[in-house]
């Protein structure tokens, strides 16, 4: 991800009408993937930066009319995706493409299958990126061993995901329950958060472990402050290290979610679920042991799974 200063002076070059002079000999894709992957995308944004990318000589030329037409949104979708690459209008941004579009005539027109595979390899980099700054963070593993203890030790422990982050708690609540006695999940908010958390600490739980990732929603923040006013902590997963989720964090796990794709990808959070898994299993060895054991003598009385 560029610095600071690389992305304002990336953002006056695109403002101005200038690219940077290394970004005016990369091909046109890489030209177009640095100008749209700085800024946080909606879903609907990210099916226009793919559109663009994937016919960028053709769509570059349309009106904002025919653009929106075909990717499948409205003009003023159109609009604020412009302003969202930090762009004046579409006029500007159409100047952009065009002036891209341009350099891209003479060169081998790829054939949409290969383009799509591109954009699909550019998701796994960003992935292999994101995982390999968790390699690095893991060089300290003390926090996540810390953690891990502290979950252990909390019955119930109660794990929350709302909206999109729902299937990375349910899939962390699925593998604790197999260690831990007491699991509780929460996958809605308001005022089923709540209950939920208060009865939670009321039956002798200290932690909560949450996920927020993109796009991040106000009823996480209130319930991540409801779980404090009720006494419990909270370890969280997100994708942000400062704002206020993180802010009522008493431990934040920052990891990068893929961003390449109409929708997010998410390597990066399951790895650091795992990891948390694992320093819970690390914790209390014989309390595992023997949960494993129970649960694989019932799995086989009851034929859960299908032989090899």
């Amino acid at each position: 991800m560029p610095s600071p200063q690389q992305a304002r002076a990336q953002a006056s070059a695109i403002t101005s009408g200038r690219a940077a002079p290394e970004a005016e000999t990369a091909a046109p894709t890489v030209r177009l993937r640095e100008l749209f992957d700085g800024p946080r995308l909606s879903p609907g944004q990210r099916r226009i930066a793919q559109y663009l990318i994937e016919h960028i000589t053709e769509a570059a030329f349309l009106s904002i009319t025919d653009l929106a037409e075909r990717v499948g949104v409205s003009q003023p979708s159109v609009t604020r995706f412009a302003a969202a690459v930090g762009f004046s209008g579409y006029p500007a941004l159409r100047e952009k493409l065009q002036a891209i579009a341009l350099s891209a005539l003479g060169s081998t027109p790829a054939t949409t299958a290969e383009k799509r595979s591109n954009e699909l390899q550019a998701a796994v980099d960003a992935e292999i990126a994101n995982l390999e700054n968790m390699r690095r963070d893991f060089a300290d593993p003390d926090q996540v061993i810390a953690v891990g203890r502290a979950l252990s030790r909390s019955t119930p422990l109660t794990v929350l995901g709302l909206r999109i982050s729902g299937s990375l708690a349910e899939y962390f609540a699925y593998a604790a329950r197999r260690i831990h006695p007491d699991v509780r999940l929460v996958t809605r908010g308001g005022s089923v958060a709540y209950d939920a958390l208060l009865q939670s600490r009321e039956a002798g739980g200290s932690w909560l472990l949450a996920f927020s990732m993109p796009r991040h929603g106000q009823e996480t923040l209130t319930a991540l402050r409801v779980a404090h006013s009720a006494g419990l902590k909270v370890a969280l997963i997100t994708d942000l290290a400062l704002g206020p989720v993180a802010d009522e964090a008493d431990a934040v796990f920052t990891t990068g979610t893929g961003s390449r794709l109409v929708f997010d990808s998410y390597a990066a959070p399951v790895l650091m679920s795992a990891a948390l898994l694992q320093a819970m299993t690390d914790a209390d060895p014989e309390r595992t042991q023997a949960r494993l054991e129970e649960y694989e003598q019932i799995a086989e009385q009851h034929q859960f799974f299908l032989k090899d």
